[in-house]
C-alpha cells in the first residue's frame, strides 16, 4: 500500500518538481573546505562538488580591510578606524555549479561575514579569433559593524549590517579549461550600498578553476597572472644575462687563443734589415 500510494505522489507534477528542486539544493550544497590540507595557515582550499565529481575548486589567502566611526577622546566627533577581517579557517561554505555561471560562498563567525564569489565563462574577442575564457564578474561581502571580534568601540551598533559589491568585475581572465595562479597579492575595492565606504579585499597565493575540471580534486594547467611573469622575468633575467656573459668570455679567449697559436707558427721577420743577410 505504501509502494503504490508512493508511486502515485510521483506521478503529481508539482510534487516532481519539488523533487527535482531538493535534489538540485543538495548538489549545490556538496561542498568541502580542505582547509587542513593547506601548508600555509592563512590559506583555505574549498571544493564544490557536483554529483560526485569535483566543479569547483579554489585555494588562497584572503583578509578585508573595511573601515568604520569611532568616538573621539572629545566623545563628541567620530573618526574612521580600519577593521582588518581575516578570512577564518574552517568557514563554512556552499557553492553552485553551471555550465557558464558558478559561484562560491565562504561565511564565518556564524554567518557575521559572508565573502561570495562569482564566476562566469564566456567568448572573448581575441586578434585573431573568438576564444571562450572565464573570470570572476562580481564580488559580495556582507557583514556587522556591531561584531566585536574586528570592529572594536565602532558607533551605531544598532544598524551594523551593511553589505559591499564590486562594480564592474573582470579579475582573474583565464582560458576555458585551466587554472588561474597568482602568488602575489591582489588589491580589489569593494563600495558599500550606502557608497559610503571602500571595503579592500586582499587576495593572495590564489588557485581557482570554477569550470571544466578534468580530474577530482586536480587543477587543471595554470595561467599565471602578468604580475607573477614579469616577476618570474626579472628573477631569470640575471641569470641569462649571466650565462651570455660567460658565454662571451669563453668565445673571447678561445679567439684568442686560436690567433695566438696560428700566429706562433708563422716565421718571424726581423725588424732590423740587417739581419736579412742572415736569413737564407
Amino acid at each position: 500500500m505504501d509502494v503504490r500510494l508512493g508511486a502515485a505522489l510521483l506521478r503529481v507534477p508539482s510534487l516532481l518538481c519539488l523533487v527535482h528542486a531538493m535534489a538540485r539544493i543538495g548538489a549545490e550544497q556538496e561542498v568541502e573546505n580542505l582547509s587542513g590540507l593547506s601548508t600555509s595557515p592563512e590559506k583555505d582550499i574549498f571544493v564544490v562538488r557536483d554529483n560526485g565529481t569535483t566543479c569547483l575548486m579554489a585555494e588562497f589567502a584572503a583578509k578585508l580591510m573595511v573601515p568604520y566611526d569611532v568616538s573621539a577622546s572629545n566623545y563628541v566627533d567620530l573618526i574612521t578606524e580600519e577593521a582588518e577581517i581575516p578570512l577564518a579557517r574552517g568557514a563554512e561554505v556552499r557553492g553552485k555549479c553551471d555550465t557558464t555561471e558558478s559561484e562560491l560562498q565562504i561565511s564565518w563567525l556564524d554567518k557575521v561575514y559572508t565573502l561570495k564569489l562569482y564566476f562566469v565563462k564566456e567568448s572573448h574577442n581575441t586578434t585573431k579569433r573568438q576564444e571562450a575564457v572565464w573570470k570572476m564578474n562580481k564580488i559580495q561581502f556582507v557583514y556587522d559593524s556591531s561584531e566585536r571580534t574586528y570592529f572594536r568601540d565602532a558607533v551605531n551598533r544598532k544598524s551594523g549590517k551593511h553589505t559591499a559589491n564590486s562594480h564592474h568585475l573582470s579579475a582573474l581572465l583565464t582560458p576555458a579549461g585551466k587554472s588561474y595562479e597568482c602568488q602575489a597579492q591582489q588589491t580589489i575595492s569593494l563600495i558599500t550600498s550606502d557608497h559610503q565606504r571602500t571595503v579592500t579585499l586582499l587576495l593572495s597565493e590564489v588557485r581557482i578553476q570554477p569550470f571544466d575540471i578534468s580530474a577530482d580534486f586536480v587543477f587543471s594547467e595554470e595561467h599565471k597572472c602578468p604580475v607573477d611573469e614579469r616577476e618570474q622575468l626579472e628573477e631569470t633575467l640575471p641569470l641569462i644575462l649571466g650565462l651570455i656573459l660567460g658565454l662571451m668570455i669563453v668565445i673571447t679567449i678561445c679567439i684568442y687563443h686560436i690567433h695566438h697559436k696560428l700566429t706562433a707558427n708563422q716565421v718571424q721577420l726581423p725588424r732590423d734589415r740587417s739581419q736579412y743577410k742572415h736569413m737564407g
